[in-house]
């Protein structure tokens, strides 16, 4: 996903967006759904996260 795609994620949801980079908008999305803040930590394999929204994006 594009970060001005992510972006236009965080704004909708109240999220100050400023220059974030990638991983900490997603993170902070994440913080704010009650999800755990993996995203580009290196266990995208072993999260148990399938359906997440940046599953495609994550390292």
């Amino acid at each position: 996903m594009k970060v001005q795609e992510i972006k236009e994620i965080a704004q909708r949801m109240g999220i100050t967006v400023r220059k974030a980079t990638k991983t900490e908008l997603v993170r902070t999305i994440q913080a704010q759904e009650g999800n755990s803040q993996c995203f580009d930590t290196g266990i995208a394999r072993d999260c148990g996260q399938e359906n997440c929204l940046w599953r495609g994006d994550c390292k």
